[in-house]
């Protein structure tokens, strides 16, 4: 089973952009996608239904904000839109799916970086997210969370550890808050796989030519916990893929 998580950063605008046509030829069995930015009558699901791929959307109330998907070619016993929390579930943040056993969900992190106010509201979200992902995990122990966290783990993660030390997505609480959320019992699949591997990104800024020099952050993860950890096959990252300014990272289970 090939798992991707995909900030497309406008879902209309990667599919200007061939997303489609790549996923043809990807073939993925199921994609988590974020900042999709679209509204459900923007969403071309016959499109997607002609690959194969079924389509679950959770949009924001703002309209051109945020919002997450799961695109499916298996097809989900149950589908679960949002977390039951009015202020995180306005921004269209969480979508969860169950196959069997096993849960899949598709996460968008708060960005804290246009001010003090919402970098608030993202360690309040951190703190909310644990929380309720410890809580689910109790009644769905196979679980797989994907997504962008907009945040760098370690100094590996990020091309300029220094001069960002300060830089919302790799302050110190939020770095500290990754710990803690790992130790708690989630593993980092590509970590997993490549625990010391250096310059693996998953964002890049649109500025000074960031993506083709590769000085980008590694803030896009799937996040598996215990009772998945045997079944992890491999993950990996594809740079390549370019409809976004973040690129698709995969996981593999068997």
């Amino acid at each position: 089973m090939k798992i991707i998580t995909y900030n497309v950063n406008g879902l209309r605008s990667a599919l200007s952009k061939g997303f489609t046509d790549w996923l043809a030829t990807e073939q993925p069995d199921v994609v988590c996608l974020q900042e999709t930015k679209a509204q459900p009558e923007q969403i071309p699901t016959l499109e997607f239904e002609a690959l194969g791929y079924r389509s679950f959307f959770f949009s924001a109330r703002k309209k051109g904000y945020s919002g997450v998907g799961i695109l499916t070619r298996l097809v989900p016993d149950q589908v679960v839109y949002g977390m039951g929390i009015p202020e995180y579930d306005n921004e269209g943040r969480f979508i969860r799916a169950d196959y069997g056993d096993l849960s899949i969900v598709s996460v968008y992190h708060p960005s804290g970086t246009t001010g003090d106010e919402r970098q608030a509201f993202k360690m309040k979200w951190l703190e909310d997210f644990r929380h309720y992902v410890t809580e689910l995990s109790k009644t769905r122990p196979k679980l797989i969370l994907c997504g962008d966290y907009n945040i760098c783990h370690r100094p590996i993660d990020i091309h300029d550890p220094i001069r960002n030390a300060n830089s919302s997505g790799f302050l110190p609480e939020e770095r500290e808050w990754m710990s803690l959320f790992l130790e708690s019992g989630f593993t980092d699949t590509f970590r997993h796989f490549h625990p010391e591997e250096p310059h693996h990104y998953t964002w890049w800024s649109f500025r000074a030519n960031a993506r083709n020099n590769n000085k980008g952050w590694r803030i896009d993860y799937c996040m598996a916990t215990p009772a998945v950890v045997p079944l992890l096959k491999d993950a990996r990252i594809l740079p390549n893929v370019k409809h976004s300014d973040h690129c698709p990272a995969v996981v593999e289970i068997v």
